[in-house]
């Protein structure tokens, strides 16, 4: 199987690929490293990035960027990098790469926890992750050609929160986090929110 992995140099991508590489052609991908690179809040990039890949049989993306911010802090442009990257960034990913993917294959993005279990400052973030499950809820509904497309829903990480200088004891590990993207490349699963505690 061909994967391509987006974020693939980031704290999960990075053990993704690990899970991944030893029984799959895995193609590494990243904003500015990687095998190949790609802006995803570019549409013109995302259909080039497909276009010089090839014919592959799944899409992992780890890739988005949110501001973390207080209610009052947040400015219009905050919430625009959000929307404009982490939210249509990975549709577009799933919208564009429909054209290129093999026939059954997968994509599976990425939401996070404060979709369900939203805190102080997630207000934009929140709102992106919360998009995006919608999103997957709803196109599954239209999907009738056999690609599959479900959204893997982290929990804070334990090497990102080391990272910030923060409290790691709530924290999973990268490692173990990687266990949802393989199950939802792997098995049956669509239209599904994952949630990566399952998984550890």
């Amino acid at each position: 199987m061909k994967i391509i992995v987006i974020g693939a140099t980031g704290t999960i991508g990075k053990e993704v690929v690990k899970l991944l590489e030893d029984d799959q052609e895995v193609v590494k991908v990243a904003h500015k490293r990687g095998d190949f690179q790609v802006d995803i809040a570019s549409t013109e990039s995302i259909e080039k990035l497909f276009k010089d890949i090839g014919p592959f049989d799944a899409v992992i993306s780890t890739a988005g960027v949110a501001k973390f911010g207080g209610l009052d802090e947040l400015t219009q442009d905050d919430y625009l990098l959000g929307f404009t990257n982490k939210l249509m960034g990975q549709i577009n990913l799933f919208l564009i790469g429909r054209k290129y993917i093999n026939e059954n294959g997968s994509f599976t993005l990425t939401s996070g926890v404060l979709s369900q279990e939203p805190m102080k400052g997630s207000a934009s973030i929140s709102m992106v992750n919360a998009g995006l499950e919608g999103f997957v809820r709803a196109a599954m509904l239209e999907i009738n050609d056999g690609i599959r497309l479900n959204v893997a829903s982290p929990v804070f990480v334990k090497e990102t929160l080391e990272a910030m200088g923060m409290d790691s004891i709530h924290g999973m590990p990268a490692a173990e986090v990687a266990l949802a993207y393989k199950e939802s490349v792997e098995n049956l699963r669509n239209g599904e929110i994952i949630d990566v505690r399952k998984f550890d």
